[in-house]
């Protein structure tokens, strides 16, 4: 599985120059020594040879797995500072390959082992190039200080750049982990927006089918119910008008449905007096009695609450006039505080199926529960019916 963070470009250098440090610094110290040095070359050689075949063995023939194991890298670092030891004795030009301990310290970072390693390799440095013979006090003191200096900001250095790159790579990761959470974020926004459009369209579709069914269709019925009752009279006139009449506000309702207004009833009064004028043009058309009665403290309501209970009352009354064969009805539109309630009652055959989900009832509990009201039907073949609304008072602007 390839890794979605890998190392950095200050990373890849760094372990490409921790790799090649003792092959560069052991190759440089022997070539200086042969340049400049008379003295027994084969024992140089020869060390050289055995630190050659420490590093090959120790570390850069193994697999990288085995290689990255703490154990196997304490004792090649252990194994280089031996062979360095040897080589300085010989000869202390060999300090140079002595040097990339330092560097070898930095696989034990970020830890104690780091310190640990640099201060090895500065006690084998000091130790095997001096002559302790003519120390003293003052120069052991000074030697120790060095070593300790070095200790802190070589080994300090390589932990800071450790935790430097461990944080890098964190930014990185969250970076990553952010654009991937702004394309989801973007591919869900998408979705919701083609959903909203879709549940959109939808709520239009069924806004205009409640509308037409509450409007133009109850119109039309109304309409055809005069036009009958003309054919069978011969002073047709009254039902003529009435016609014509239905007919010049179910133009003006399908009108005020397209451009979603509200019904114009509505538009100059209140509730109750707009309750007021459909009954009377109801009772006028359906030829049932309708009483209408307002009870409680009256209070301007929403724009929404009013509508939907208006449209609630047409389509009970609509109801009625089709199939109840009621002669008396009655409307109540009770204000109780923090709810407002609608009934309508008749004395007709009544349903045999109260909860029966024809469009209207359908259309009347769906305009409910979108102002967070609710709808009861009681009825009983024979005795009529019963039609509860039930909204929250939310109260709107006095006009």
């Amino acid at each position: 599985m390839n890794d979605p963070f890998p190392p950095s470009a200050w990373e890849r250098r760094l372990e490409r120059v921790v790799e090649t440090a003792p092959y560069l610094t052991l190759a440089l110290s022997l070539v200086i020594y042969l340049s400049t040095s008379d003295g027994e070359t084969v024992r140089a050689l020869a060390l050289t040879a055995l630190a050659l075949a420490w590093i090959l063995g120790t570390h850069t023939l193994l697999p990288a797995a085995v290689r990255r194991r703490r154990a196997v890298a304490a004792a090649h670092f252990a194994g280089v500072l031996v062979t360095a030891g040897l080589l300085i004795l010989h000869d202390p030009i060999f300090i140079v390959y002595c040097i990339s301990g330092f560097l070898l310290a930095a696989r034990f970072a970020p830890s104690k082992w780091t310190f640990a390693a640099v201060a090895a390799t500065s006690f084998v440095l000091y130790g095997a190039a001096l002559d302790w013979s003519q120390a003293t006090i003052q120069f052991a003191a000074f030697h120790l200080v060095i070593v300790a200096v070095q200790t802190l900001t070589i080994g300090g250095g390589h932990i800071v750049g450790i935790r430097l790159e461990e944080r890098q790579r964190k930014y990185r990761k969250a970076l990553s982990d952010l654009q991937t959470a702004l394309k989801e974020n973007a591919d869900l926004h998408a979705q919701l927006l083609a959903q909203a459009h879709q549940a959109g369209i939808l709520d239009e579709r069924q806004r205009m089918a409640r509308e037409i069914h509450d409007t133009l269709a109850q119109g039309l019925t109304g309409i055809i119910t005069q036009l009958r009752a003309a054919q069978r009279v011969e002073d047709s006139a009254t039902h003529l008008d009435l016609a014509l009449g239905l007919a010049q506000d179910s133009l003006t309702e399908a009108r005020r449905s397209v451009a979603a207004l509200q019904p114009h009833q509505l538009e100059d009064a209140q509730l109750p007096e707009a309750m007021t004028t459909l009954a009377r043009n109801w009772s006028q058309t359906s030829g049932v009695d309708l009483r209408v009665e307002v009870t409680g403290d009256r209070v301007p309501l929403s724009p929404a609450i009013e509508v939907t209970l208006f449209r609630v009352a047409q389509e009970a009354l609509s109801n009625v006039a089709r199939h109840a064969g009621a002669t008396r009805a009655d409307l109540t539109l009770s204000y109780t505080g923090p709810v407002v309630l609608l009934d309508i009652r008749d004395d007709g055959t009544g349903i045999r199926t109260p909860h029966d989900s024809g469009f209207g009832l359908s259309s009347m509990r769906q305009r409910l529960r979108g102002v967070g009201g609710s709808l009861e039907i009681e009825s009983t073949p024979g005795e009529g019916t019963a039609v509860s609304a039930t909204v929250p008072a939310l109260q709107g602007s006095p006009r």
